[in-house]
């Protein structure tokens, strides 16, 4: 789909939001008026834009639609008619962070792929993180245009303790594949101190000790943030 709607925005796509069934199942049961946009549920959900001046930018988007559903990538399609609609359209997507927290314990990644490699990324990581913990509930959404997925992992119904003693093993799944794959650990939010150590071992030796120079030479006392980003 980003390629088509790259060539039928003629450079005004802006946005091209990715998000999971089970992301958009909790937004319906906890955020209140919110409605499923369709009559049948889907495994994957896209949120697009184009934005520009152009006059004919809604019959372009529209008749790209109309084209992947016809021809195959997709099965359905709503095209938001005002800023009430759009409103409503968003909600779905920024709501998903929100309340995933109500459905109890939560395990985040943030992680970026190369485009090409994202179906294969959440097609081999799920039945990796099902055989460890049977009934984990998958909650991704991400900004498919740079390969960043947001991808989040809930307990299964009443098993925050089971989540909570498997997490590292999960996430070391998650890291694992991405590494495999070409990406990083850290996306859009950085490291801080959860992602440190982890962010270590996997970036190649050289790089680490590019950071530590970039450190010394900022902050020889290490005033600045202490404790954060390298180890």
């Amino acid at each position: 789909m980003l390629p088509r709607l790259h060539e039928a925005g003629g450079g005004l796509l802006t946005t091209w939001e990715l998000m999971n069934r089970q992301a958009l199942e909790l937004v319906l049961t906890h955020l209140p008026g919110t409605r499923d946009p369709f009559g049948a549920a889907h495994p994957w959900y896209g949120l697009v834009e184009l934005a520009g001046s152009s006059d004919d930018i809604a019959d372009r988007l529209e008749a790209a639609l109309v084209a992947a559903v016809e021809e195959g990538p997709a099965t359905d399609a709503v095209v938001a008619t005002g800023p009430t609609q759009r409103a409503s359209l968003w909600a779905l997507r920024e709501g998903v962070s929100e309340v995933q927290t109500v459905e109890g314990m939560t395990v985040k990644h943030d992680v970026t792929l190369p485009i090409t490699s994202l179906p294969a990324f959440v097609e081999t990581v799920g039945p990796r993180l099902e055989s460890l913990l049977p009934g984990v509930r998958l909650v991704t959404f991400g900004h498919v245009g740079d390969g960043n997925l947001h991808y989040n992992i809930s307990a299964p119904v009443g098993a925050d303790d089971a989540l909570r003693a498997a997490a590292p093993d999960l996430t070391r799944v998650v890291y694992d594949a991405v590494t495999e794959l070409g990406g990083s650990i850290s996306a859009e939010h950085g490291l801080g101190t959860l992602k440190r150590d982890a962010a270590a071992s996997y970036k190649p030796d050289v790089e680490v000790d590019m950071m530590r120079a970039v450190k010394q030479a900022l902050d020889p006392r290490g005033l600045m943030n202490p404790g954060k980003v390298v180890p």
